[in-house]
Formats: structure tokens, C-alpha cells, sequence
């Protein structure tokens, strides 16, 4: 008699062990994506690095020409006497940026009609040296944010109002690198109530946070016009015309700002060409969030709610990093700074040649 033959079956998964791998995977998901985001997030923190040594580069040789840091903006200010373009125009050359710098007529004024035209070629042009990579809230396309409108409050506004070179095309270029105006007032006498910050217009404080000349210009305590007594304590001065040299950096090449982070999306008045939009300052704490763009603050200039996007709490330095910005100092170098750095010595770092001292343990 032959025997019977005995085929094994083939035992699968149960559902019980299936869901025990679908878990196990899950943890382990969890456990890799945030070392997966903090890896990202390194190498757009190393390009943004890289981004302001570019400009590093491009400042020092512009130095090497003309024997001066570029002026944050042409002088004329408010007058509209001249082209009025920013310090970011200025070094396109120095960073290998010659034909969009030649597609530029300096010689037209702001104020002419024909302006934005004769801007429209480097108007729609997207430079990412001048972007971070960690960036990007609120931007389409990629270096654009949409024309503000009188009614809307979102996106930039342009020095010429709420307009743009092609009505078909309604964006604004837009930058995330401000030049310092060092410690002068950021907000000052702005704004009709005092803010957090810094030292009240006309107080004798030590230290002092805050400075006559806002936002780098010759203004005084109690008069924003120009020619006011107010003196440039840091690199920019975005209306009255003046400059920095080498040998004015007494405090220290390696101990000054230059230039820092800034957020488009927190601030209507980021333009990358536009005086308007061409420095910030020390004076408000790091990464002070002015992300409100609603209701009473819509197109609210000066607001006193320093949260609103239209404050000129929105006149400080910030990033999307974690936990502080990067700076480009006079030397070239780019350090990280914490946004708890304590604020006299913050402050001390945009000044220029305000004879503070300060050592490298202190940030």
C-alpha cells in the first residue's frame, strides 16, 4: 500500500502580526522624519550661508573700487531726485551679475514715468543669492510676492505705490537680506507710543538701545526730516545719502553687522530694488514675529500693535532657522546669532563706532 504524501500548507501573516509590522514601521517613520527635516533644514541653513558670503565677496570688492562699503540706497529719498536703488543693485557686478546689472538705466529717476518700464527686464528676474532656501512662505513664484493693495494688506508694496511694471504680471520682487542700519531707532518716534525695546527718543540712558537718525538717516529725536543732527551708526542710510568707510568701522570689522535676515512675508515693505526696502536694524529683538496682516492693521503704517506686519517692529532682523538668524559681519565672515542674545550686546554688534566692547563669549 502506498503511503499517502502529506503537502505542508503555507502558514501566512496573521492580521495580528501584520498590524504589529505596519506599527514598527510607523515608530521608526516617526523616529527618521525629524532627522530627515533637520537635515534639510542644515543644507538650506549652509546655503544661506553661502548666500551671504556671496554677498560678502561682492561688498568687499565693491570696497576694492571705490574705496567705500555701497551705499544702502541711493540719495534722494522721498524727493525722488534720483534712481533710488538699493545697495543690492550696486554690487551685481562684484557677484557675477553683470548683465542683469547692464539691463538697468541708472539714469532714470524714480519718480518718471517710465521708470518701472525701463526696470522691467531685472524687475522679473529671480536671483537666488539673494533668497534663503528656508524661506519661501507666501511667495509665487519663487522671489515674488503679490503687489499689496490698498484693501488687501497681503504682499510688498513698491516705493511707487501699488503698481508694477506689467498689470498682467502684479508681483514684487522681494529679498531675504536687509543691510544694518546698526542701533539707530528702528521705530523711534515713529510711532506715538513708545515700544519694548528701546531707549525712549530723548532719554540719556547707559546703555542706550536706540539712537537719533532712524532707520540710519540725519534725523533727530523729535524730527524725522532730513538734515536733523541724526547720524548712520551702522551701513545703511535709506534716504539722506550717507556712507561708510573701512577706516569708520572702529569698532572692529568682525564685531559689525552688515547685513542680516529678513521675512518678506512679515514685511510690506521688502522690495528688492526699492530704498524702501533695503536695511533693518538691531534695535528689535530676533526673529519678533510681525505676521498679523488682518483688520485694523491692514495697511496700518506705524501701527502701535507690534505684532502687525505694518509696525515698524517689522524693521528687524529674522529667519525661518530655529532659534536665531545669520549675520554677515564687516570682515566677510557669517555667524549665527541666537535670538536670545542679550539686547546691549546685540545692539553693540550693529553699531560701527560706537566704542562698545565686546568679546566673542558674549554671542
Amino acid at each position: 500500500m502506498t503511503p499517502m504524501r502529506v503537502v505542508p500548507t503555507r502558514r501566512g501573516f496573521t492580521l495580528i502580526e501584520l498590524l504589529v509590522v505596519i506599527a514598527i514601521i510607523a515608530v521608526l517613520i516617526a523616529l527618521l522624519l525629524p532627522a530627515v527635516q533637520a537635515a534639510r533644514e542644515a543644507a538650506r541653513r549652509t546655503q544661506c550661508v553661502n548666500n551671504l558670503k556671496q554677498m560678502g565677496l561682492g561688498v568687499h570688492n565693491y570696497i576694492s573700487s571705490n574705496d567705500m562699503f555701497p551705499p544702502s540706497a541711493t540719495k534722494g529719498g522721498w524727493n525722488f531726485t534720483s534712481n533710488e536703488l538699493s545697495w543690492r543693485a550696486m554690487i551685481l557686478p562684484q557677484m557675477e551679475l553683470g548683465p542683469q546689472y547692464n539691463s538697468i538705466n541708472f539714469n532714470i529717476q524714480i519718480g518718471n514715468g517710465n521708470y518701472y518700464p525701463a526696470m522691467m527686464t531685472v524687475w522679473y528676474s529671480t536671483f537666488n543669492v539673494f533668497l534663503c532656501p528656508s524661506d519661501g512662505q507666501g511667495q509665487s513664484p519663487a522671489g515674488f510676492a503679490p503687489l499689496n493693495t490698498a484693501s488687501t494688506g497681503n504682499g510688498s508694496t513698491p516705493v511707487m505705490g501699488y503698481t508694477s511694471p506689467d498689470p498682467n504680471r502684479p508681483y514684487v520682487p522681494i529679498t531675504n537680506y536687509m543691510m544694518s542700519f546698526g542701533d539707530n531707532y528702528a521705530i523711534g518716534n515713529l510711532t506715538s507710543t513708545q515700544n519694548p525695546w528701546e531707549t525712549p527718543p530723548g532719554t540719556v540712558a547707559n546703555p542706550k538701545i536706540g539712537f537719533a537718525g532712524f532707520w540710519g538717516t540725519t534725523a533727530s529725536d523729535t524730527d524725522t526730516g532730513s538734515g536733523k543732527g541724526g547720524q548712520m551708526r551702522g551701513f545703511a542710510d535709506y534716504r539722506d545719502g550717507q556712507t561708510a568707510t573701512m577706516a569708520s568701522v572702529t569698532d572692529g570689522t568682525s564685531n559689525t553687522i552688515l547685513i542680516g535676515e529678513s521675512l518678506p512675508a512679515e514685511d510690506p515693505n521688502n522690495e528688492m530694488w526699492g530704498f524702501t526696502g533695503t536695511a533693518s536694524g538691531v534695535t528689535i529683538p530676533i526673529n519678533w514675529k510681525t505676521t498679523n496682516r488682518t483688520g485694523a492693521c491692514i495697511n496700518n503704517w506705524g501701527s502701535s500693535d507690534w505684532n502687525c506686519a505694518f509696525s515698524y517692529a517689522a524693521r528687524g532682523f529674522k529667519s525661518r532657522h530655529p532659534g536665531g538668524a545669520n549675520f554677515l559681519f564687516a570682515d566677510g565672515s557669517v555667524k549665527f546669532l541666537k535670538a536670545s542674545i542679550n539686547r546691549v550686546t546685540y545692539a553693540a554688534l550693529g553699531s560701527r563706532n560706537g566704542g562698545e566692547v565686546i568679546s566673542a563669549d558674549q554671542y
